[in-house]
C-alpha cells in the first residue's frame, strides 16, 4: 500500500511512498472450461520465455519457483516467491520486480487466460518517471494483464477488472518505515498477499463456469511510487473503448487474524452491499464496509474514471514497510477465505444484469498540491489503523526515530487536534499537517485508552522522508 500523500489524479504527489500521518489526496496508504488458448509465441520461446516483454529492466538469473515453493499451493506459494530475497524487495522497474512479473505471467498463462498486454504479451510498459513524484523510481515498470473472456455475447463487451500492485520498496525505497536500514523489504503483505489472492481468484474462475463479462486480471507496477501503473492502465486499459464496469482491488489482505476484512467503496454503486455481505457470509469472514471510493492505493484511478470499485485491506500492522514483512506471518488461513470471497464477488458481479448503478461523490477526491513537490505539510510519523472509529484518527504505530515517537505518540492513541485543527478523520489530518512546516511546535491531542494527553510535538521535514 502506498502513502497516502496528496496524490495528484495520475501519480501520488510525494515519493514518501509510507502510510503515515493519514496524509491523504487519493493515497495514506470458484469444471475446466475451453479456452482461446494462449499463442504459442508468448509461452514458447527458448522454453518459455515471458520475460520478453515490453518495458523488461536488465536481465537476470531469477530462481526457479520450483525450488521455493514446494508443498505450496496458491495462494501461498505465490506469496511464498514474491516475497524471497532473491527478488531485492521488487522495486518498480528493477530486476527483482521483472522476476516477479515474470513468475505472474507464468501462472496466468498456466490458467490458459489469454495475454492482455501489449504485442501480445502479458506485459504493459510503464514509463516510472514522474514529474510530481521526484523519488519516483527512474526507467520503465511492466503492468501483467490476463484476460478471462466473457461467455455471454450481449456482455462479454463489458468489462470486470481484479487488480492488485506487485512493486514493493526494494531495499528500503523513500516510505521505509525502518529509517537508516538499508535491507531488504520483501513487502509479503504489501503486496505479495494481493497478487496471491488475484492469481487464487483467476485459476478458481478460470476453472468454473465463465462468468458472463469479461474479467481482466492486471498486477499494477508502481504503486507505491503513486499509482503510476494503475493511472497508465486506466488511459490504456486492454478493453480499449469497451467500457469498465466494476474494479476490485486487493492490497494487503494476508493478516485478517481475528479481522475485520475492512472493504472499502460500498458506497460507488448501489448494488455493492448486497453482493459483499452474502459472499463475506459464504466465506465466513467479519468485514467493515466503508463507503469512500477514494484511498491509498490503486482503485483510487479508477474511481476517477468514475468506475465503481472495492478495495480490499486487511489493515496495517507492525511489520508494515519494514523488513519483517516475511512471508511466514501471512495468515494463511485468513488469505485463503479472503481470496475465495474475492472470487465469489468477481463472479457474481460479473454476471449481474444489469451492471451496477454507479454512484459518485463516495468520499473526498484528490486535493492536488498547488506545485508539484511542495505543499505537503509537515512530518509526525504516524501510522494510521483504518479501523473506522468515532471520531479523530487511530493510530496503528509510530515511526521510530520520528517527531511524534520522540514525543511519546503510541500506537493505539487517537489523534483529536493537532495545534489548533480538530482532527476529525484522515482528510482532516492532512489539512492539519498541511498547515505547518517542519520545525513548527504544536500540541497533539489525543485519546489515550479512557485518559486525554496531550503531547508538545516538534514537527519534522516530510521532504527528506
Amino acid at each position: 500500500m502506498d502513502d497516502p500523500i496528496l496524490l495528484q489524479p495520475a501519480a501520488r504527489a510525494n515519493g514518501a511512498g509510507v502510510a503515515q500521518d493519514g496524509i491523504m489526496g487519493v493515497k495514506v496508504p470458484c469444471m475446466i472450461t475451453t479456452f482461446e488458448r494462449v499463442p504459442l509465441a508468448v509461452v514458447l520461446i527458448g522454453g518459455l520465455a515471458l520475460a520478453a516483454g515490453p518495458g523488461a529492466a536488465a536481465a537476470q538469473t531469477c530462481p526457479e519457483p520450483a525450488s521455493l515453493t514446494a508443498g505450496l499451493t496458491l495462494p501461498m506459494a505465490a506469496v511464498r516467491y514474491l516475497a524471497d530475497d532473491a527478488l531485492d524487495g521488487r522495486l518498480a522497474g528493477s530486476a527483482g520486480e521483472q522476476c516477479a512479473g515474470d513468475y505472474i505471467a507464468r501462472e496466468f498463462a498456466r490458467m490458459g487466460l489469454r495475454p492482455g498486454g501489449e504485442h501480445d504479451t502479458f506485459f504493459q510498459a510503464v514509463p516510472l518517471a514522474s514529474a510530481i513524484n521526484p523519488h519516483a523510481p527512474a526507467g520503465t515498470g511492466r503492468n501483467v494483464i490476463a484476460i478471462l473472456d466473457g461467455a455471454d455475447d450481449r456482455l462479454t463487451h463489458e468489462w470486470v477488472v481484479v487488480g492488485a500492485h506487485y512493486d514493493h520498496l526494494g531495499e528500503g525505497a523513500p516510505g521505509s518505515l525502518a529509517p537508516g536500514e538499508r535491507a531488504i523489504h520483501n513487502g509479503a503483505d504489501d503486496n505479495a498477499s494481493g497478487v496471491a489472492a488475484i492469481l487464487w481468484t483467476a485459476e478458481t474462475l478460470a476453472r468454473g463456469p465463465r462468468p458472463a463479462r469479461t474479467i481482466v486480471f492486471v498486477a499494477f507496477t508502481g504503486e507505491e511510487s503513486g499509482l503510476l501503473g494503475s493511472a497508465h492502465y486506466v488511459a490504456h486499459p486492454a478493453s480499449g473503448g469497451d467500457p469498465m464496469v466494476a474494479m476490485i482491488n486487493l492490497d494487503m489482505v494476508g493478516r485478517l487474524g481475528a479481522g475485520p476484512l475492512i472493504v472499502y467503496g460500498v458506497g460507488t454503486a448501489e448494488e455493492w452491499t448486497s453482493l459483499v455481505e452474502p459472499a463475506a457470509a459464504r466465506a465466513g469472514v467479519a468485514v467493515a464496509t466503508r463507503t469512500e471510493g477514494y484511498g491509498p492505493s490503486d482503485h483510487t484511478s479508477f474511481y476517477l474514471k468514475d468506475v465503481p470499485v472495492l478495495h480490499f485491506f486487511t489493515n496495517t500492522h507492525g511489520d508494515y514497510h519494514k523488513p519483517s514483512d516475511d512471508w511466514p506471518k501471512i495468515d494463511t488461513a485468513g488469505l485463503s477465505r479472503v481470496a475465495a470471497m474475492v472470487a465469489d464477488v468477481t463472479a457474481a458481479v460479473a454476471s449481474t444484469r444489469p451492471a451496477l448503478t454507479l454512484r459518485r461523490g463516495a468520499g473526498e477526491p484528490p486535493r492536488p498540491a498547488s506545485e508539484p513537490g511542495q505543499g505537503y505539510g509537515a512530518w509526525l510519523g504516524s501510522v494510521p489503523d483504518f479501523t473506522p472509529v468515532d471520531r479523530g484518527v487511530k493510530l496503528s504505530g509510530v515511526t521510530v526515530g520520528s517527531p511524534g515517537a520522540t514525543a511519546g505518540l503510541r500506537a493505539g492513541d487517537v489523534v483529536l487536534a493537532i495545534g489548533t485543527h480538530e482532527v476529525t478523520d484522515l482528510q482532516a489530518m492532512t489539512d492539519a499537517l498541511r498547515a505547518h512546516k517542519a520545525g513548527d511546535v504544536v500540541d497533539v491531542r489525543v485519546l489515550r485508552g479512557d485518559e486525554m494527553v496531550t503531547l508538545r510535538v516538534t514537527l519534522g521535514d516530510r521532504s527528506t522522508r
